[in-house]
């Protein structure tokens, strides 16, 4: 530092010293640190308005060298919060819930740097589709810019992506971005939570979710945009966040939309796409033609459709060995690394409540479900698949933990133990948890699928939830066809697919209204609370 009036005599230099950092890879003294941070006050309007300043700030928020190392150096001195005002109303914000781990302006700061990570290929292995395509982008500066703002008016009130995208087109420009890349960040901002709500709480094989998506998104560029963003975003909550179940959800979602975007909005041969699942999978089996095409008249095509071709080989798997042994309940279980889930089928005669009765036993065995999805054959047998996973979203891989999650299944369903009995008695210590308040919601939806009436439930998570939600749909002789389970630290957010047992949408004004109520009853924990009081007189 030259002079104690250094800063003084231009205060742009105060954003230049740290662009300098960046570009020659050096570190800053503390005592230039110290004064940096006695000076911040002299960023003011002028400062902020100043093309050059904006330039070297821009400089860098997008380079390749270590952006969150010196953009944290500047948060430090004060230098960002004041040359982003609206960045400085978030530092040291405090976020109340269990799932982030971070103030904003640090989960901000880390998801920058996980960009930078991306596009260098430091995180190839956990993001491969990421770092493929952050090499496609058309402006890599509004997808740095987009990260920065995301999260910029928490703690506002009102809708944070809605007020973050106003600030975004007011600020883009000042930071030198043309209006097609203003617009393209305001529109990120605005849409930042679309693509992890949709792979998370959806159905991906129901193509009208896909159609819906692509809808709003419309463009490969920001498609592309919006799934490195969301990567980051997740990433940078806190450790053990992201996992591999995540990254799959969000690549299948991903994948559906660019192809819809590159060949039009035509489902691209659903016929042909079950024929292509069918030849695969008689390829991979090499039974004789004619059991092979009885067991595929068996399945319905939305079986066909769901299920990925690794389930499908298992599940014939599964079904050719019972039908031998004449068994007449089977189950499977499979640990799949890549994804990070075990996958656990079972095949029995269909009977109501069969869905809600593997959900309380799962819970039982110490699993959560994470996504499951119900068939019944056209010769009335249920064949269920159940992404499960441990309470810390780890697979269960352990011998004696699938045993147990096995055993348990068979003794509930073929009733050794009454189910009811055995979760009243769990003991429920107090969690964490339990001191956040979650305001339950249900959402009725008969416009997100062609088929079916989607059902979506938020509530404070507790052991059994998935039960008592799944028991209430059985009372209400509704038929769950799949469910898609998400739990954000204390929220869980469950979304059904159902249809009435005919296999119709439920459109009745009065019965959805009914079932919405018992379903919050459930959410709200009411129902618990009164079978408690109920058992203690």
């Amino acid at each position: 530092m030259p002079n104690d009036r250094f800063f003084h005599e231009d205060p742009v230099r105060l954003i230049e010293m740290f662009a300098l950092a960046d570009s020659e890879n050096l570190d800053i003294h503390p005592l230039a640190m110290r004064q940096a941070g006695r000076d911040a006050n002299l960023v003011n309007e002028k400062v902020r308005q100043d093309p050059r300043a904006n330039a070297l700030f821009l400089s860098v928020l997008t380079s390749k060298n270590r952006p969150e190392t010196v953009l944290r150096w500047m948060s430090e001195a004060g230098v960002f919060g004041r040359f982003i005002p609206d960045f400085g109303r978030v530092v040291a914000q405090m976020q109340y819930d269990m799932y982030h781990h971070y103030t904003v302006d640090e989960h901000t700061i880390r998801a920058i740097g996980l960009v930078a990570l991306i596009e260098a290929g430091k995180l190839k292995a956990d993001h491969p589709l990421s770092t493929a395509i952050i090499r496609q982008l058309v402006s890599r500066r509004v997808l740095y810019v987009a990260v920065l703002l995301h999260d910029i008016a928490k703690g506002r009130g009102g809708d944070h992506s809605e007020i973050g995208a106003d600030i975004a087109l007011k600020l883009c420009p000042r930071l030198g971005l043309t209006p097609a890349e203003t617009e393209t960040v305001a529109w990120l901002v605005r849409y930042h939570l679309l693509m992890s709500s949709t792979a998370f709480k959806r159905d991906l094989s129901d193509f009208k979710t896909i159609l819906d998506f692509v809808e709003v998104v419309a463009s490969p560029e920001r498609l592309r945009l919006l799934l490195v963003l969301t990567v980051v975003d997740i990433r940078a909550v806190g450790p053990g966040i992201w996992n591999a179940w995540k990254g799959q959800l969000l690549g299948d979602l991903y994948e559906g939309a660019e192809e819809v975007l590159r060949l039009g909005h035509k489902q691209t041969g659903r016929n042909e796409r079950i024929a292509a699942k069918q030849a695969a999978l008689a390829t991979e089996l090499r039974w004789p033609q004619t059991k092979f095409a009885a067991y595929a008249k068996r399945h319905a095509d939305p079986y066909w459709v769901a299920e990925p071709a690794d389930a499908l080989l298992r599940n014939a798997q599964l079904v050719e060995a019972a039908d031998t042994s004449k068994q007449p309940l089977s189950i499977a279980t499979h640990v799949d690394e890549a994804s990070g889930t075990t996958l656990v089928s079972v095949y029995a005669a269909d009977h109501p409540g069969l869905f809600y009765r593997i959900a309380g036993a799962i819970s039982l065995g110490g699993a959560n479900i994470l996504d499951a999805r119900i068939h019944t054959t056209r010769d009335g047998m249920a064949l269920d698949n159940f992404v499960v996973a441990d309470p810390l979203d780890r697979p269960f891989n352990e011998p004696t933990q699938l045993a147990r999650l096995k055993r348990t299944i068979e003794d509930v369903l073929t009733g050794k133990v009454r189910l009811a009995d055995k979760l009243a008695a769990r003991p429920l210590a107090r969690r964490r948890a339990d001191v956040f308040k979650v305001e339950p919601n249900v959402l009725m939806d008969n416009r997100a699928s062609n088929r079916y009436t989607v059902v979506e439930v938020s509530a404070l998570d507790r052991p059994a939830l998935l039960y008592s939600l799944t028991n209430t749909f059985f009372n209400a002789r509704v038929t769950i066809h799949s469910a898609h389970i998400a739990t954000y630290g204390e929220r869980a957010t469950d979304t059904f697919y159902i249809t009435d047992l005919t296999g119709e949408k439920i459109d009745n004004g009065p019965r959805l209204k009914a079932l919405e109520k018992r379903l919050l009853d459930v959410a709200s924990g009411a129902v618990e609370r009164a079978e408690t009081v109920q058992a203690a007189q």
